[in-house]
This record gives C-alpha cells, structure tokens and sequence, in this order.
C-alpha cells in the first residue's frame, strides 16, 4: 500500500514538472514577443531561457525517481532527456542568434511538452 501510495505521489511530481516545463515555454514566446516590442524584453527572455532549461532538468529528475525507486517505466526518463537535449539545443541557437531554427524549435518544443502533459 506505501508503495502505491510513492508511487502516486512521484506520477504527481512527474506531471507537475512536465506541467511547470510547459508553462515555462509557453512564458518564453511571450517574452519573445515582449523582446521585439520593449527594451526590457531581451532581459526577460534571457533569464526565461534559464527557467526554462532548469524546468527540463527538474522533469529529467522526475522521471527518474518516477521509474526508479517506483518501479514505473522507463520511456518517461527517455522523453525527458531527449527533451533536455531540445533545450540545450535551444538555448545555443538563442546564444548564436539563429532564429531561423530557434523559433521554430520553440514550437516544436511547445507541441512536444504539451503532448507530454496530456499523455500523463
């Protein structure tokens, strides 16, 4: 039963972090937006991006003690590090200045993290 119980309770720390990892991306196309619009908009996608990456390493984190010490699946600890491999992506081509791929890889990261949420 206590380990139903883990079990249930690390499900539940998977999906916030799947939660907050997309709620963090949704926020970075608004600051992207803020960053062609205002002069205080580049500071905020600067420090988003940094949330960001620290949202996907938290899901990496929850989808290891989800399967590990939970005995769960390990797909799950898969898609997040294939995902962290996104945002680090991410965040070099934000670093280079190529928004011709950083913009559509926010999307797809969007889409990506969204399916994730709903498949939890």
């Amino acid at each position: 039963m206590t380990t139903q119980a883990t079990a249930r309770r690390r499900f539940s720390f998977l999906r916030i972090a799947i939660a907050l990892q997309t709620l963090t991306i949704f926020l970075q196309a608004v600051s992207a937006g803020l960053l062609l619009t205002t002069p205080y908009g580049e500071t905020l996608h600067s420090a988003g991006a940094r949330v960001m990456y620290g949202a996907s390493v938290l899901y990496v984190l929850a989808a290891v003690l989800a399967w590990k010490p939970g005995g769960g699946s390990p797909r799950p600890v898969l898609h997040a590090s294939g995902f962290l491999v996104l945002a680090s992506a991410q965040v070099l081509l934000g670093i280079m200045h190529v928004p011709s791929a950083h913009l559509p890889l926010g999307v797809l990261m969007f889409g990506l993290s969204v399916l994730a949420l709903v498949r939890r």
